[in-house]
Parts: structure tokens; sequence; C-alpha cells
């Protein structure tokens, strides 16, 4: 039991060694590029000179030097406070943050189900009937999917499925008259908004999980317990996910644990074509007006689910194999 609490005060404390040298070059990354908001404030005003810029940079603790502003940034954030945006309404950061996190964690969790229900089947039959047709066809449908770029088949998606033949909405997040639908009217009008990004976000991960899926488990069908299962004569459908697909399923919880990120980085174009008020349009905007409290807001967000989706990698190795179990193996 010391052993393990032990493991785990180590494990959390190089979490936080991590998201301290993550902030850190944030806060100085965010800082190298040109601009700032005062400069995008008073540019376009004619009567904003020199001195009402001075003004707004001590207003906004921009005249103090770079670590003292981090020193002051960082001890808010240990207080939970992620300061007022300086574009816009000046709302909190983290005010605008939450209005947005629904939308783009609920687009990116359906994707991640879809990515699972669609890829590791077929990664699992095209290992099982290796050089066979599906398996050919497969490879080729991998193959489109990886050459086709997010952006354009979202473009050629709207031109078709929106304009063309009028299917489906290529923008927003509702129709106009929303408000004055039933429930189920209000609740078919956001998916139909909603199926093209989520087609687009699927589209863009299934093909490279279910070949992760492929090669994982030609892997594991080599392996000498599965030969060994074969020969004692156990069904083939036995042989397949009691004893190789729990093993083969390694590699895609990795991936799965790296694609919590993407919550925040994955969305920026999709939203920005789709118009959707999600993180990702957020951020965007937030970069484009030098908004350096909600950039950080955002990004500190984004490195705190990188860490929990590596924390959540870990639980599923322990889950998919006992032997792995937070270091519980003993020393042989």
């Amino acid at each position: 039991m010391a052993h393990v609490i032990k493991r785990i005060l180590l494990k959390l404390l190089w979490v936080g060694v991590v998201f301290f040298g993550i902030t850190v070059i944030s806060f100085w990354v965010i800082h190298l590029a040109p601009g700032s908001p005062t400069d995008l404030q008073t540019t376009l005003n004619p009567d904003a000179g020199v001195e009402a810029r001075m003004q707004l940079e001590k207003l906004y603790g921009l005249d103090k030097p770079l670590h003292i502003q981090y020193a002051n940034w960082l001890e808010r954030l240990l207080q939970f406070d992620f300061g007022q945006s300086m574009s816009g309404d000046h709302r909190p950061v983290w005010d605008k943050i939450k209005e947005r996190l629904p939308l783009t964690f609920g687009m990116n969790v359906a994707s991640l189900i879809l990515t699972l229900l669609i890829a590791v089947p077929i990664g699992v039959a095209a290992a099982w009937w290796k050089g066979g047709a599906f398996d050919k066809i497969s490879t080729v449908v991998v193959f489109i999917g990886f050459a086709m770029p997010g952006f354009w088949l979202a473009l050629l998606l709207m031109l078709w499925l929106g304009i063309n033949w009028h299917i489906l909405p290529i923008s927003g997040l509702t129709s106009l008259g929303h408000e004055n639908m039933s429930s189920p009217a209000q609740i078919w009008d956001v998916t139909k908004h909603l199926i093209m990004p989520i087609f687009i976000y699927t589209s863009g991960s299934w093909a490279g999980m279910s070949r992760f899926m492929r090669s994982s488990m030609l892997e594991v069908l080599r392996q000498d317990y599965i030969m060994t299962a074969r020969a004692k004569g156990l069904p083939s459908h036995v042989v397949l996910f009691k004893h190789a697909l729990r093993n083969a399923l390694m590699p895609v919880i990795t991936i799965l644990g790296l694609s919590v990120p993407s919550l925040i980085g994955g969305s920026v174009i999709i939203e920005s074509i789709f118009a959707l008020p999600g993180l990702g349009q957020l951020f965007f905007q937030a970069v484009m007006s030098r908004d350096y409290p909600l950039i950080m807001g955002s990004l500190v967000l984004g490195a705190v689910l990188t860490l929990l989706g590596n924390l959540l990698a870990d639980v599923g190795y322990g889950l998919a194999d006992p032997r792995i179990r937070l270091g519980q193996g003993r020393q042989r």
C-alpha cells in the first residue's frame, strides 16, 4: 500500500512540474508575437495617442517586466481566477470558457465514440482476414481518409449537402426561429447543425486509429498464446475477443489519451468553418485580438486536458492489462 501511495504522490509531483513548465513556456511564447491588446485597441482610434496606450498598459499590468506579469498571473491562477478578458466585453475569462465548453466537449466525445465504433471493428476485421478483400478495400479507404484534408472535406459537404441539395444547414448552431420551436424540434434543429462537424471530426481520426488497431491486432495474433489457444480448438470468436482483443487495445488507449487535448486545438478549424460558438472559435478570436488572459486560460485548459489524458491512458492500461496496476508488479 505504501508503495502505491508513493508512486501516486510522485506522479502528482511530476504532473505539477510539467504543468508549471507548460505555463512558463506558453506565457513567454504568446508575448513574443508582434502586437499587443493595447495596439489593437488604440490603432483604429484617432483620439488615442501614446499617453492613452501607456494608461492601458498600466491598467492591464503590461508595463511591468514579464516575470512580474507571470508571477501575478500565477498567483491569480492558484486562486482559480483566470483574470478578465482584455477584448470585447472584458468579462471574466472563466465565464467565457465555460459558456463554450459544453459544445466543444460534446462534439469531441461524440466523435470519439463514433471513432471507436468504426475504427476498432475495421481494424480487427482487417487483421483477422489479412490479405483478403476486406483488408484491401479498407486499406484503400483508409489511405483516402489520410489524404483528404478536413477543411477541404468540410467545404465539399457544405457545397453538396447545404447549398446544392439543401439537406443540412452549413453554419451556426441553431436556425432562425429556434426559440419558437417545440422541444423535439429544437433538439433536431441542433442535431442537424452538428451532423457535418461531427462527421468531419470522426473522418479525421478513424482512419489512423483503424490502422493502429490492425497493426496491433496482427502483432497479438502472432503471439504464442494465441497459437496455443487455436491449437486447443477454441472457437475463433473466443480467441479473437477474449484473448487477442484486450491486448490489442493498448495502442488505441494511448491514442485516446492523446486525443483529449484536441478538445481545443482540433476544434479551431472546424468551428471556424461552421461558425460554431465553441472553444476553438473562442481561442482563435483570443489569439487574433492578443487577449493574453483568454489565451492563457485556453492553454491552461489544454494543458490540464493533456495531463488528464495521460492519466486516463494509465488507468486504461490497468483496465486492459491486469498486469499493469500503478506499478504494483513485484520485482523479480
